[in-house]
């Protein structure tokens, strides 16, 4: 328990940083976001030193720590998306919370993978990669909207103030979400490997797989009516949220009802 707490604590200045007067990419950013990494990647190396954990809470932390990782390197490549920093801590600070509150919640350990199965290892690091890529991109649509929402309203908060303009989050979404589509569907085709080693069926027809192939459409979708759709501005956003939604119904969202509601 105390691990947890260490690691959700280790976020918080990530969150508040940007309320200080003259928020910028500066020290005070990268070392708070640095303890934000840190916390839950060392929840990561205590639980799983052993054996990878699967669990509800062992997935949530894995996938806080990935974006944040990522977002991390995103922040030193895009002048604009360090910006985003507050409200993607804050959102991954409600999933640490979660984390918490269910750590109890039984899952199996994945014992040793031999190599004739290194698909199960590969089909685990690209869903938690798609994951990630696919978080942030949501974060950028979200922004995008309340961005937008500011505008007509012209009324803007201190965190609306503190994010980054309608254009640069479309084009950190768009490019995100081509790199997620990308990663989700070789997932897809590892998950289909994986599956064909099992039982010699290429899909299996569950609630993970089908949320997750309708998560693809929609992603495949939102890219196709960007690209020669002209779809921009709060469209877009509504898209990929939706897609984001279904997405985390099928990865998260099946493994609470298993371990957590069920379990």
């Amino acid at each position: 328990m105390w691990l947890s707490f260490i690691a959700l604590t280790s976020i918080v200045p990530a969150v508040l940083q940007a309320f200080r007067e003259r928020a910028r990419r500066d020290a005070v950013f990268w070392i708070t976001l640095a303890s934000a990494v840190l916390g839950p990647l060392a929840w990561l190396t205590v639980h799983n030193a052993l054996s990878w954990q699967t669990s509800f809470a062992a997935t949530l932390w894995a996938n806080i720590a990935v974006s944040l990782a990522l977002f991390a390197l995103i922040s030193a490549v895009f002048d604009q998306a360090w910006r985003l920093g507050p409200l993607l801590a804050g959102y991954l600070l409600l999933l640490g919370i979660g984390a918490v509150i269910w750590q109890d919640a039984p899952g199996e350990p994945l014992q040793a993978v031999p190599s004739d199965r290194a698909w199960v290892i590969a089909h685990i690091a690209f869903g938690v990669l798609t994951y990630s890529l696919v978080t942030i991109a949501s974060i950028a649509a979200f922004a995008a909207v309340q961005q937008e929402r500011t505008l007509k309203r012209k009324q803007p908060s201190l965190l609306v103030r503190h994010l980054p303009s309608i254009a640069h989050c479309e084009r950190l979404q768009l490019n995100l979400l081509q790199s997620g589509w990308v990663v989700l569907g070789v997932g897809l085709v590892t998950g289909m490997a994986l599956q064909w080693q099992e039982s010699r069926q290429l899909l299996l027809f569950n609630h993970k797989i089908i949320l997750t192939l309708a998560a693809f459409a929609v992603i495949s979708g939102l890219l196709a009516a960007q690209r020669w759709g002209g779809v921009r501005g709060r469209r877009a956003g509504r898209l990929m949220l939706l897609g984001y939604l279904l997405l985390t119904l099928g990865y998260p969202g099946v493994k609470f009802v298993s371990e957590v509601l069920i379990g």
